[in-house]
């Protein structure tokens, strides 16, 4: 076996200097005292001050009087924390601890401009085996996003999620945030303009903060829901052909589209499909994930199974189309709606299903599911689903869906 290579002296230095105002955030249940999740933090300065992730602490946000929360400094003592702000948008909180920093991690103000292939240390407790630190690189701004993120080229691991990200000179870049699973040290860090945002907020609080955020999670959401389907729809749809059909899809920064075919001599009926989701959701818990757009077709045909055994098939797999049961907590039960409608070049059958969010008045989940019937021996079935929107502009998105599907145009 290889030895394990020595840290470098920069990331010894680093962390030699930066131990004492790094701390591990942990959520727990109040009956009990279990640990529930697990992250990092740090102090901001000499103040009382930590940044963490929202994902860190979202069930002390949504639920204070089931779960309560604790810090672990590296020396071992701990201590309360109290939630002061939360950013869902960006994956930021700020919390107050009994203890103030060093001094060492400060947010700079103006932000950092950082160089591709600079040098970037994270910190953090990872797997909550003790505090770490390890070593990558800067490689550019993702704007993949409604939410720009920094690429650090390095490991951040489960349980890092809030810690620092700096520089050689120990300057804070970043807060850690997630890591790709399918790529090989590809992660992200919340760039630090945000923390300082959420730093200003808290410096004018006025009053003492509420009980639970869920209120203010849901005013943030609708502004994000605003801003993100005035964005998808601030130019028309891309067209794209499907047979004989057009159907609508959004290619952007946010979004991407995928292809797919099972077009094989020896299948009674092929199958063609787009698809396009947005690349990114907003977390608000392991259970919620929303904030989202997503659109797919797909086209099935047949010359072999003849327009009776045809028509079963394409009639199940649209009966087979799920939209979420009364059952869940998160949100009520859909209430769905059907007719037989056309457009200007083509009669199709809709449903279109709604469910309200349980805790974030005014946010729904639309889901829109269309069947053409002008052939026989073809089936072109679309779904539009728009995860956390207000109901004006579910309408808004669904009718444009609708109104852009059709035949495609002879030549």
């Amino acid at each position: 076996m290889a030895p394990i290579s020595a840290p470098s002296s920069t990331a010894q230095k680093l962390y030699s200097m930066a131990r004492n105002d790094l701390l591990q955030v942990r959520v727990l249940l109040k009956n009990g005292h279990a640990q529930a999740s697990v992250g990092s933090g740090f102090l901001v300065g000499t103040s009382d001050l930590v940044v963490t992730n929202f994902h860190v602490v979202s069930e002390i946000a949504r639920e204070p009087d089931t779960y309560t929360g604790e810090y672990i400094d590296t020396l071992g003592q701990r201590g309360a924390v109290e939630l002061l702000a939360v950013d869902v948008l960006h994956d930021l909180a700020i919390v107050r601890i009994n203890r103030h920093g060093d001094g060492f991690l400060n947010v700079p103000e103006p932000g950092l401009e950082l160089k591709q292939g600079q040098y970037l240390y994270s910190l953090g407790n990872p797997l909550d085996l003790g505090f770490a630190i390890s070593e990558g690189a800067y490689n550019g701004v993702i704007t993949r996003g409604f939410s720009d993120q920094l690429m650090f080229t390095g490991p951040i691991n489960a349980g890092m999620s809030g810690g620092p990200n700096v520089t050689d000179s120990g300057q804070v870049a970043g807060v850690n945030v997630a890591k790709r699973l399918d790529g090989e040290l590809v992660s992200f860090l919340v760039p630090i303009r945000f923390v300082q945002d959420l730093l200003k907020k808290v410096a004018t609080l006025s009053t003492t903060p509420p009980h639970d955020f869920n209120a203010v999670v849901g005013e943030q959401l609708l502004q994000h829901q605003a801003l993100m389907i005035d964005k998808l729809l601030e130019t028309p749809l891309t067209l794209k052909t499907l047979g004989p059909y057009q159907v609508p899809v959004r290619e952007s920064d946010q979004v991407r589209c995928w292809g797919h075919s099972t077009d094989k001599a020896e299948n009674p009926y092929t199958v063609d499909q787009i698809q396009c989701a947005m690349e990114s959701a907003i977390y608000v818990s392991d259970q919620l994930q929303t904030g989202q757009v997503s659109m797919r077709h797909q086209l099935m045909r047949s010359t072999s199974l003849g327009p009776l055994r045809f028509s079963q098939l394409a009639s199940n797999s649209f009966k087979n189309e799920s939209f979420g049961t009364s059952k869940d907590q998160r949100l009520t039960g859909p209430e769905c709606t059907e007719h037989f409608v056309n457009n200007e070049t083509l009669s199709m059958r809709a449903v279109l299903c709604v469910r309200a969010y349980r805790k974030f008045a005014g946010l729904y989940d639309f889901s829109l599911l269309i069947a053409s019937t002008d052939q026989n021996l073809l089936d072109l079935q679309s779904r539009l689903n728009a995860r956390g929107v207000s109901y004006e502009n579910g309408l808004r998105i669904s009718r444009i869906f609708l109104n852009a599907i059709g035949r495609g145009v002879k030549p």
